[in-house]
């Protein structure tokens, strides 16, 4: 089954990408080898005077960096856009996959200045191409690696992997600190999350009907439907807002859209005309009182910022969306 934030089962990815572990390799193989308009957006803040050696404990124990990365690989799906919101560019990256460019994401653009960090895999890891980068820290918080990927990363470079066990990933706030921990930029971390939290206050308070509205978000990939709740991070910028999006993410049948029907419905992965001649979903009450908002397909920019879910792109994504919800809820379009 497809994946990333482009596609499902949903981020969620937690249920999704343990599916993807890395193939093995051959160990001594392996030792041989915003626009500008984001809060989060800045200069590169130097790392703060002893922050290292920096002992950061996950998954699988704790990983000891020694010294301050200067030369990091993003492993996670999501992992470049959380270290260049710290002012560090990575000189490797994971591919996004899915209908998303991501290379172009405009979010992302003033941090990279110009760089084209080296892609480093996909569905998989590539060992060796990470090992010929020379990295000093690779970050995979957000990268679903299994024991056997971390052991074989680790003996490359300091590896930090998700930062405990079970389906739930971290969210954006605490991938952004453990990211500014590993870098020895707590501080700029903090800075960030403040300025990105800030985001979502000013839209909040700019639009007070949003709070305690229940959301429905319909995400359909190659026909199936799935209900997002929390434990999906794509939900995160709803919850933001002060929308509640309900726990759990399901896979709906036909015979159960009608759960669909809450204050407002946010559809994503197909056209309005799609659902045009589906009769459970042109019932709902939200549909005939033109309670619905229609976000594209996985390859729009409101896609994929809220596929990588990080400082960079949630602001980008709240300008996006916040308008469309006025629309529908009563609010503000500023």
């Amino acid at each position: 089954m497809a994946r990333a934030a482009s596609l499902l089962p949903p981020r969620g990815r937690p249920r999704l990408a343990r599916a993807l572990g890395a193939a093995a390799m051959v160990i001594a193989a392996v030792a041989a080898c915003s626009n500008g308009q984001s809060p989060a957006a800045g200069g590169a803040a130097p790392a703060a005077s002893g922050a290292f050696p920096a002992t950061i404990s996950h998954s699988f124990g704790e990983t000891t960096i020694p010294a301050e990365p200067k030369r990091v690989v993003a492993v996670g799906f999501n992992e470049a856009d959380f270290v260049l919101s710290l002012g560090v560019v990575p000189v490797g990256v994971r591919d996004f996959i899915g209908e998303f460019p991501e290379e172009t994401r405009p979010w992302a653009q003033d941090a990279l200045g110009g760089a084209k960090p080296e892609v480093v895999g996909g569905n998989e890891i590539n060992f060796e191409k990470v090992a010929a980068l020379k990295p000093d820290l690779i970050m995979g918080v957000y990268s679903f690696m299994d024991r056997s990927t971390f052991d074989t990363l680790s003996k490359i470079a300091p590896t930090i992997p998700a930062l405990a066990e079970g389906t739930t990933a971290a969210t954006w706030q605490e991938q952004t600190r453990i990211t500014g921990k590993a870098l020895g930029r707590a501080e700029k971390a903090e800075e960030v999350i403040a300025a990105t939290e800030k985001k979502f206050a000013d839209a909040r308070a700019a639009n007070p009907s949003f709070e305690g509205k229940s959301v429905a978000l319909d995400f359909v990939v190659e026909g199936t439907t799935y209900k997002l709740g929390t434990d999906d991070l794509r939900a995160q910028v709803f919850d933001g807002l002060g929308l509640e999006a309900g726990p759990t993410t399901e896979t709906l049948s036909d015979e159960r859209l009608s759960e669909l029907d809450k204050d407002v419905v946010v559809v994503v992965g197909v056209p309005k005309e799609a659902l045009a001649g589906n009769q459970v979903f042109q019932n709902l009450t939200a549909v005939k009182e033109n309670r619905v908002v229609y976000l594209g397909d996985y390859s729009t920019e409101f896609s994929g910022a809220i596929g990588f879910g990080s400082p960079l792109s949630l602001p980008y994504a709240i300008d996006i969306v916040t308008p469309q919800l006025a629309s529908v809820l009563g609010g503000s379009a500023g």
